[in-house]
């Protein structure tokens, strides 16, 4: 018989405690009269929100400061999902349809992706249908060598 362990009984091992901050508790306390906020102004208004780079009507740092650089990341090339003939004869049967639906559903592909480019290294024996946005010469060769179908898509 398994007993259960109680929720009460669990604590926190990783990382020490933090106290509370306990405000309006005298002036000996360090945070009594005004508790901690200051004097006057919309921050010593309860219910008041600030926006991280609002500077109090001050031009706010990152509009002073130049803009600099450039970056190539628009600019890349597609990011294309790679697969070896080897490893479609592995993981297909004959008769299958090799596309990036496919291999999602195989889990050989996760995530978001250009296109799916067919690569030459290893043989590929099984009759199956390829359906690839690009293939490597080899892949090609050995493809049209076989007579297995292949589509552009």
């Amino acid at each position: 018989m398994t007993t259960i362990m109680p929720l009460h009984s669990l604590f926190n091992t990783s990382r020490p405690k933090k106290r509370r901050k306990r405000v309006g508790r005298g002036i000996g306390s360090g945070l009594g009269k005004t508790c901690g906020r200051g004097v006057k102004g919309a921050g010593s208004r309860s219910g008041y929100k600030t926006r991280t780079r609002y500077e109090g009507g001050q031009l706010p740092l990152y509009r002073k400061l130049p803009q600099r650089g450039f970056s190539n990341a628009a600019f890349q090339r597609p990011k294309m999902d790679c697969i070896n003939l080897s490893r479609i004869e592995e993981l297909y049967q004959d008769g299958d349809t090799v596309s990036l639906d496919t291999l999602r559903q195989k889990g050989y592909i996760s995530g978001p992706s250009s296109g799916l480019k067919i690569l030459g290294n290893g043989e590929l024996k099984k009759k199956v249908r390829i359906e690839a946005h690009a293939y490597s010469a080899q892949a090609e060769e050995k493809l049209k060598a076989a007579s297995i179908s292949y589509t552009l898509g």
